[in-house]
């Protein structure tokens, strides 16, 4: 497996030469620096722990993990993930040079978050009329389940708070690296809103 942490910039399109468009999703990837490297004997399983964005204030970060990035030698880093990747030890970087356009990757983000929504917009129930004073324009309806089990199902679709979620989006082409700017352009969309914080993984 090989990762990186990037931010979403935001999306555009780009023109192939023959004169097709491709949505793309701008992608601010890395550099990424190596901040510790789990072992089988000491932690149970084999991940190295990558760092994006480096914190400007010291301050700003806990004493434990102070500790961490004191004793590997590296500065302080916003964004921490662990990766599968093998290859690498304490103080090496991550840059999308480790990427090339047509890799097929996995994008994974926290969704927009889109608030209170009913079961119209989350679960895209159907509704009832509208006219003739039906009142069951936008309800849910009935939820009840007789005598038996007497209680509501388990994962009944209701009312409730949508979006702010862990999305991971497959199969997604890299269209063109730009290593000189650190930025993928991947073909599509991809979780979140513009600014923020994903993981690029692809299989090695």
């Amino acid at each position: 497996m090989i990762g990186i942490l990037g931010k979403k910039l935001g999306m555009t399109q780009i023109f192939t030469g023959d004169g097709k468009m491709i949505p793309v999703t701008v992608i601010e990837a890395g550099p990424c620096s190596v901040i510790q490297i789990k072992t089988l004997d000491k932690d149970g399983y084999e991940a190295v722990k990558v760092g994006f964005e480096e914190i400007r204030k010291e301050i700003k970060v806990n004493k434990p993990m102070a500790g961490v990035f004191k004793k590997s030698g590296v500065k302080p880093h916003r964004i921490l993930k662990e990766f599968p990747m093998g290859d690498l030890k304490v103080g090496d970087i991550v840059t999308v040079e480790r990427f090339n356009k047509g890799d097929n990757v996995s994008v994974i983000g926290i969704s927009k978050g889109k608030g209170f929504q009913g079961v119209i917009k989350r679960h895209h129930f159907a509704g009832g009329p509208a006219s003739h004073g039906s009142m069951f324009y936008r309800a849910p309806g009935s939820i009840g389940a007789s005598s038996f089990p007497s209680r509501v199902w388990k994962n009944q679709g209701l009312p409730g708070h949508m979006g702010s979620e862990r999305v991971t989006a497959k199969n997604l082409t890299i269209v063109e690296v730009k290593p000189d700017q650190n930025v993928l352009l991947i073909k599509g969309a991809v979780p979140g809103a513009s600014g923020t914080y994903v993981e690029i993984r692809k299989k090695d």
